[in-house]
């Protein structure tokens, strides 16, 4: 389960995810460089012809190819979201998965319209199948948001048949089926005004998204040219009851959780209490990793903030992507500290206020220096060499 939004507007494009796993599952942020074409890539559990790489940025799990959100260097940022369909995928051969699409993407794009074309011609060649979780066979299909900093697309699937709706102003998703007859462009297997609702599995409870899609889309209709990437990261972190813990509060200030995360049931007819936007779903579903990103819309200059683990028990880190990514976001064992952290609160709720006491200080000073280093790559450059010594500190005192 995973959570995506965006908004677009005259100063550019603003993207995020929460990205939603099984709670031991380590995820790495990355980036790639350019690769040329040739040869063949090996995706998950297909091959298929090397096209070539444009540089990307990500994030994946680690024993994963694709990815569960980035952008590239031509300001095309794409996640993906878990959806249950009518179409059967443990029937299916394994094929792609959404994360491989996520990264191909990614990799074969200079626009959103250009990741449109290659998702859905890669979904209509050969499918979607195979597990998405590494210990338990859990194949899925997925739906996509796409977006550059002119415009987006929202992309619905069942294994190759999609639907897809234009986003020029902002977007979020969840885990359910959205777009009903308001999609623009589709596979030849939709008839015309078809509802996408009749893909949706019937027995698999909607609730399960839309009280998150409530939280994400008032962030998003507040426009991109409202939004601030710090009003971003305090909506990725509510637990139900509104954003909090932003960046942009004073280090003197100890923002504490308004509601506790607990374990919820996911039965029909359950209130949902810790399937929220942050996820704490203990034993099955936690928030494993969160991005930020602003892209500007004439240069395509982008900028980033990254989060490992639980993003309520965690800290964004500024990334300049143009002189390159600090080292410890790309290295399991700094996730392993961060997820060691989100379970010391999940197992003692009332102890999220005095980690928070610890950490908010620690991102607060972090985005005061990247402020200060941005448009200077030489500084930004300084910044990103020594990003991660404060977190580390923070760690430390924290016992990790």
């Amino acid at each position: 389960m995973c959570d995506t939004l965006c908004a677009i507007g005259t100063s550019g494009l603003v993207f995020a995810k929460n990205s939603d796993r099984p709670p031991d599952e380590a995820q790495v942020f990355e980036a790639h460089p350019r690769r040329p074409a040739g040869g063949t890539l090996r995706t998950q559990y297909l091959q298929l012809a090397d096209t070539g790489a444009a540089a990307v940025c990500g994030s994946r799990p680690t024993w994963l190819w694709g990815m569960e959100h980035g952008f590239n260097e031509h300001g095309v940022a794409i996640g993906n979201e878990k959806i249950w369909t009518t179409g059967r995928p443990r029937a299916r051969p394994a094929a792609l998965l959404g994360m491989d699409l996520v990264r191909l993407g990614l990799e074969r794009s200079r626009t959103a319209d250009d990741a449109l074309s290659v998702i859905t011609e890669l979904i209509e060649a050969h499918g979607q199948g195979g597990s998405g979780e590494r210990d338990r066979d859990e194949p899925y299909d997925s739906s996509f948001l796409i977006a550059d900093p002119r415009r987006g697309w929202v992309l619905e699937t069942c294994d190759r048949t999609w639907v897809a709706r234009p986003v020029t102003a902002g977007a979020a998703l969840s885990n359910r089926i959205s777009l009903e007859s308001d999609w623009t462009q589709s596979s030849a297997d939709v008839a015309p005004g078809a509802d996408f609702q009749a893909w949706r599995h019937p027995k698999v409870p909607t609730g399960i998204a839309d009280h998150r899609l409530a939280v994400t889309r008032a962030c998003v209709t507040r426009g991109a040219d409202e939004i601030t990437p710090a009003a971003i990261v305090a909506t990725l972190r509510d637990h139900g009851a509104g954003p909090w813990g932003t960046p942009e509060a004073s280090s003197r200030e100890r923002v504490a959780d308004p509601v506790a995360p607990a374990p919820v049931p996911l039965e029909p007819g359950a209130d949902y209490h810790g399937v929220t936007v942050c996820m704490h779903v203990r034993g099955m579903q936690t928030t494993t990793a969160s991005m930020v990103c602003a892209i500007e819309s004439e240069t395509r200059t982008t900028r980033a903030w990254v989060a490992l683990g639980s993003p309520c028990a965690s800290i964004y880190v500024p990334v300049f992507p143009g002189v390159g990514v600090p080292r410890e976001l790309g290295e399991a064992t700094t996730w392993s500290r961060f997820g060691t952290l989100r379970d010391r609160v999940d197992a003692t709720p009332e102890a999220l206020p005095q980690v928070r006491a610890v950490l908010a200080p620690v991102e607060s000073e972090l985005w005061e220096r990247a402020e200060f280093a941005a448009g200077d790559p030489r500084t930004e450059a300084e910044y990103t060499e020594r990003a991660f010594a404060p977190v580390e500190h923070a760690l430390h005192d924290l016992g990790l």
